[in-house]
């Protein structure tokens, strides 16, 4: 099962070289997949997704994502973008641009949707208990949407321990993503 890192600022800081000691201090203890650099308030975001890809890039294997921005993905070579769930609109583009595309979702409605137009991966959530994130899907809903739908899916939403990330890999996801349990 795939471990999709996703960062918040809470984590790090905004200055570069701190920034990427963090990154590479979480990447060397949890080995992580996926990456994504996901800062929703950083005026800065540009220079430090040059950081992030950098440390990204170090470590064979690991897909590195931008959030948000698929322009910016390709002209800094990120591989790919995650779009929230009001960007669907992008993933032609994306893909255009030679990306992978991760899209967040919160229905089956949207997960089909997103499949159809050709994204490569989707988180669901909330699987579990999240703060502000509404009411969990829970591990049955996962176990349907994986089984009807053919698109990778990572659970998302409060997924802080192994016995949630066991029973994710239980209802055959493709990986789990999250904040928290990487910090």
């Amino acid at each position: 099962m795939k471990k999709y890192l996703i960062t918040s600022p809470e984590f790090y800081t905004q200055e570069s070289e701190t920034f990427a000691e963090k990154l590479e201090a979480q990447i060397q203890k949890h080995q992580p997949d996926f990456l994504l650099y996901r800062d929703k308030e950083n005026a800065n975001y540009a220079e430090l997704a040059k950081t992030f890809i950098a440390v990204c890039k170090e470590h064979q294997g690991v897909k590195c994502f931008l959030h948000q921005d698929p322009l910016l993905a390709h002209q800094l070579d990120a591989g790919g973008v995650h779009l929230n769930s009001t960007q669907f609109d992008k993933i032609a583009k994306a893909k255009e641009l030679g990306l992978e595309v991760i899209v967040s979702t919160h229905t089956h409605d949207e997960v089909n949707e997103v499949q159809s137009l050709g994204a490569d991966y989707v988180t669901y959530s909330p699987i579990f208990p999240s703060p502000n994130k509404g009411i969990p899907k829970g591990i049955e809903d996962l176990k349907l949407i994986v089984k009807s739908l053919n698109i990778k899916i990572f659970a998302l939403g409060g997924i802080v321990d192994k016995v949630q990330i066991k029973a994710v890999e239980d209802a055959k996801a493709f990986g789990f993503a999250s904040i928290r349990y990487f910090f």
